[in-house]
């Protein structure tokens, strides 16, 4: 059950939603799921004032919770159907994970940082999102044995595209990932057949880096 989710908090909300409309983002499911989803119960209480600005902000192990614009964006080019079945590397605060289980998805998340799986873990099923299967591990591996997958999206900035993703994507799939260093470029690999992917770039985008061989406590 969603607790201290006021008025004010949905007019905030709809505020959001009229800003990352006018930067582009067209999906009426997406606008739809981003106007649903209490942002100020994924913060820390700190910051709850901030919830709704279009910018990104800590969540605690070095890491941010996305800015509202960019978990739409990616969402949209994920272009999710109910049933879907969705691989999401990095579940961070979970509020990506509640806008993909809000489309109707059904969500695999992997965490490679131990302090935030352990809270989200425990927190998602309070505010009603429920991951078909939520994990502590290196996302770089992804999830094989729930493999192939309808689309994965990574929400950390990869250095180099993990070739193991691809692997687990059904033909027609789609893989959405911000590749690059300090800057990173937003990608989307479609699998076109079993052994050939098509690749579209979208733009420059800023995410926390996406980190190896972190599943050990």
């Amino acid at each position: 059950m969603i607790i201290n989710d006021s008025n004010r908090h949905k007019g905030l909300r709809n505020q959001l939603v009229k800003v990352i409309k006018e930067k582009g983002i067209k999906d009426r499911k997406v606008l739809d799921a981003i106007s649903k989803i209490p942002r100020h119960l994924f913060m820390d209480s700190g910051f709850v004032d901030f919830a709704y600005q279009d910018k990104p902000f800590p969540i605690g192990a070095e890491q941010t919770i996305s800015q509202p614009y960019t978990v739409a964006f990616q969402s949209e080019l994920l272009q999710v159907e109910p049933g879907h079945k969705i691989l999401e590397i990095g579940t961070g605060s979970g509020y990506q994970t509640a806008v993909l289980i809000e489309l109707k998805a059904e969500v695999y998340s992997i965490e490679r940082q131990k302090e935030l799986y352990t809270k989200v873990r425990k927190f998602l099923p309070k505010v009603g999102y429920v991951p078909k299967k939520l994990e502590y591990g290196d996302g770089y591996k992804g999830m094989p044995e729930y493999a192939p997958f309808d689309s994965i999206i990574v929400t950390a900035g990869a250095p180099y595209l993990p070739k193991t993703l691809l692997g687990q994507l059904k033909v027609g799939g789609k893989l959405v990932i911000p590749i690059g260093e300090d800057v990173q470029v937003m990608t989307v690999f479609t699998r076109a057949s079993e052994k050939k992917f098509e690749k579209l770039e979208y733009g420059d985008f800023r995410f926390v880096p996406m980190l190896k061989e972190k599943n050990n406590s």
